[in-house]
């Protein structure tokens, strides 16, 4: 009777036994290697909520109670104001070590700190009893925002869910989007009925008794996305191709929130130089959020469909058209503002997915604190910078500027894409 020949392994059956048996052993040590992320879902909806307080308690607050902090304590206005850009300037000095810190140990405990020093920072801030105290309130609060707002937030996603972050930043914007008319009637309640303090230690307590404990149990305190090699040095490198397209984008990003820092602290006096009422300026100037969202949402059902630097093509092109409807003095004056306001609205959101497409998810969190350097240092100086231009050649002359840079701005976002499609890498 024949036999199947044996070799010194065991024969075919045992080396497809032994086969079988490996490829198993190799798919259950990957699964193991492969953490299981957390609930996106979760997620997003926890970094949503407190980013609604976060913008709320800082970039927004004064936009309620500088008036009443000057009418109680007699400090002037430009004094009072001064608070948020020392805030933005401290926020931007400790963004790019934030970044970094992002990208290697994960989020949680990062933002955290940063609701610690904001919940702090508001407290010592409804406390204040001189203009020192008041403006080192806001050195505070500033290595708060620089450690809880939207590019720690970005980062964050990114160091969690990498390369498929997109769907995600996209979300969260549309969260934060709501900061200012959720915490613009709050502000003026509590004023009404708590004072200016009392509202400082309510926007306090929810730092240190709400987002704070969300962070600590909700948010992943490791990253999930693979480091590269310098991620322990002081700066992530960039390939030759790839500075240039870094500085491009820098600027970019830069003159954008310079434009939303200029227009919104100066939207509503121009709108009355032009003119108009100041309970209609107030209530064209409301259309700027809703534009914002809804713009949003477009990009969260479509923009998987398309590279993001199409995302910045068109808020680039959509702050071009409304500041120039509004230099132009055209009629329809809420077209302009809903045109801004869409492209302010989506330019957030290039702002988190554009960077992670062109340099990946190894790198993201330490560039995207790096790019956070110059933007906010941008939307710390660009008020007082407006207030230079419209006292030397009123509404006009401002308008002008505004939209001179966005016209640059939209020349540099089409050498951006011009560079991109020279690189095999970036194919859009």
């Amino acid at each position: 009777m024949a036999t199947t020949p044996r070799n010194e392994s065991g024969g075919p059956t045992l080396n497809r036994m032994v086969s079988c048996v490996s490829d198993a052993d190799i798919d259950q040590r990957a699964a193991l290697a492969s953490p299981r992320l957390p609930d996106r879902r979760v997620v997003v909806t926890v970094l949503g909520i407190t980013q609604i307080f976060a913008w709320g308690s800082t970039f927004y607050l004064l936009g309620v109670l500088a008036t009443p902090i000057g009418v109680e304590t007699g400090w002037a206005l430009d004094w009072v104001m001064a608070g948020i850009s020392i805030g933005l300037l401290v926020a931007g000095i400790v963004s790019p070590r934030v970044g970094r810190g992002i990208g290697k140990n994960g989020g949680g405990l990062i933002l955290a700190l940063g609701a610690a020093f904001l919940g702090t920072g508001l407290l010592l801030l409804g406390a204040a009893q001189n203009l020192i105290w008041y403006l080192c309130a806001w050195v505070i609060i500033g290595a708060g925002m620089g450690a809880g707002l939207y590019d720690a937030a970005f980062a964050t996603l990114g160091s969690i869910y990498g390369k498929d972050s997109r769907s995600a930043i996209t979300a969260l914007t549309l969260f934060g989007g709501f900061a200012s008319t959720v915490c613009w009637p709050l502000s003026a309640y509590l004023v009404e009925n708590l004072s200016w303090r009392g509202a400082c230690f309510v926007y306090g307590a929810v730092q240190l008794g709400f987002a704070l404990p969300l962070y600590l149990l909700l948010v992943p305190r490791r990253s999930f996305v693979a480091q590269p090699k310098d991620a322990a040095h002081s700066a992530v490198s960039l390939a030759p191709n790839e500075t240039l397209i870094f500085w491009v984008l820098a600027a970019v990003l830069t003159l954008g929130a310079a434009i939303l820092s200029m227009m919104g602290t100066h939207l509503i006096p121009l709108l009355q130089a032009r003119g108009i009422d100041l309970a209609v300026a107030v209530s064209l100037g409301t259309l700027v959020g809703p534009s914002q969202v809804g713009a949003r949402v477009v990009e969260m059902l479509a923009g998987r469909h398309y590279h993001p630097v199409w995302t910045m093509i068109a808020s680039t092109l959509l702050v071009a058209i409304g500041t120039l409807w509004l230099l132009s003095g055209a009629a329809l004056i809420a077209i302009a503002i809903i045109f801004y306001g869409a492209g302010n609205g989506i330019g957030s959101v290039a702002r988190g997915t554009l960077p992670l497409t062109l340099f990946g998810p190894e790198r993201y969190a330490a560039l995207i604190g790096r790019l956070a350097f110059p933007i906010l240092m941008a939307m710390a100086l660009s008020p007082y910078a407006g207030a230079l231009a419209f006292r030397a050649g009123g509404a006009t002359f401002t308008l002008a500027i505004l939209f001179g840079l966005a016209a640059t701005n939209v020349i540099l976002v089409l050498v951006l894409r011009n560079l991109c499609m020279n690189h095999a890498d970036y194919r859009v």
